[in-house]
């Protein structure tokens, strides 16, 4: 065979083996989506008639409201804490030189490895021990240790391909560290530091095998709530409320990409 028409065929069985994963990971969103929009109080694939009422039904039971409102405090004071801590530890990790630094990374990159369940039940032996209560605090702690890798890991690959020349010169120029900080480098970050933030929020307000630990009756999650509704009902509105988190995840991701250009900060798309 001619290599000419060898590697064609290559790159016509790679993108074949692309879309045939696509498809794997989208279908059961589709399914899903599909079965959402079922007339009956039971969930089943494909629907014979067809109704928005259970879309209805998620906004108006009284667990999701609680729950969603939950998830935002927890989601707000988790994201915005994560972004300071994981911007500061990237800052340090980029720009100094000092003993157990790999170690110091290794241990805030963990938690991408270790089960979230662990975490989580770490977490709820602490408060115990210490008589806490599974109050806001302590599932906003177990948040940001489960998000902070995210932020670490987007601001330290912007700060990666962040042009030092621009901060030299505002400093050969006579401008103070703290003035080079505030006009030059967390503006040329901005980009890094949004798309840390939104990975954290999103990631936080989707948690849920360590938030079923943390969280309490007052504190539960909206996924900690969905989990309870499952176990006592069987009717479409968990697809309902999957399909408001699919089609608000991806417009988070769309307008961030849009906007921000996640290409360039996750360093898979070259800066022109």
């Amino acid at each position: 065979m001619p290599r000419s028409t060898y590697q064609r065929l290559l790159g016509y069985c790679g993108k074949l083996a692309v879309l045939l994963i696509l498809g794997f990971l989208i279908l059961p969103a589709a399914v899903v989506t599909i079965a959402a929009f079922n007339d009956k109080a039971i969930l089943s694939f494909p629907p014979q008639a067809w109704s928005l009422r259970w879309f209805a039904r998620a906004v108006e039971y009284q667990d999701f409201r609680d729950g969603f409102r939950n998830g935002l405090i927890v989601t707000a004071w988790s994201s915005i804490i994560a972004l300071l801590v994981g911007a500061m530890f990237a800052f340090v990790l980029d720009r100094y030189r000092f003993r157990f630094k790999s170690a110091i990374e290794s241990v805030l990159l963990s938690p991408l490895v270790i089960p979230h369940f662990t975490v989580g039940l770490g977490f709820l032996i602490l408060a115990a021990q210490a008589g806490w209560a599974r109050s806001y605090a302590v599932v906003v702690a177990c948040h940001v240790v489960l998000v902070l890798p995210f932020v670490l890991r987007s601001v330290y690959v912007s700060l990666r391909n962040l042009d030092q020349s621009y901060e030299l010169a505002a400093a050969s120029l006579g401008a103070a560290p703290s003035r080079v900080l505030l006009t030059i480098t967390l503006p040329l970050l901005l980009p890094g530091l949004v798309s840390g933030w939104l990975f954290a929020a999103i990631l936080s307000f989707n948690e849920f095998t360590a938030s079923l630990f943390v969280t309490a009756q007052r504190t539960q999650t909206l996924p900690v709530a969905m989990y309870n509704y499952v176990r006592e009902f069987a009717d479409p509105s968990m697809a309902a409320l999957s399909v408001m988190y699919i089609v608000g995840t991806a417009a988070l991701i769309t307008f961030a990409n849009a906007f921000l250009g996640l290409g360039k900060v996750l360093n898979i798309e070259k800066s022109r």
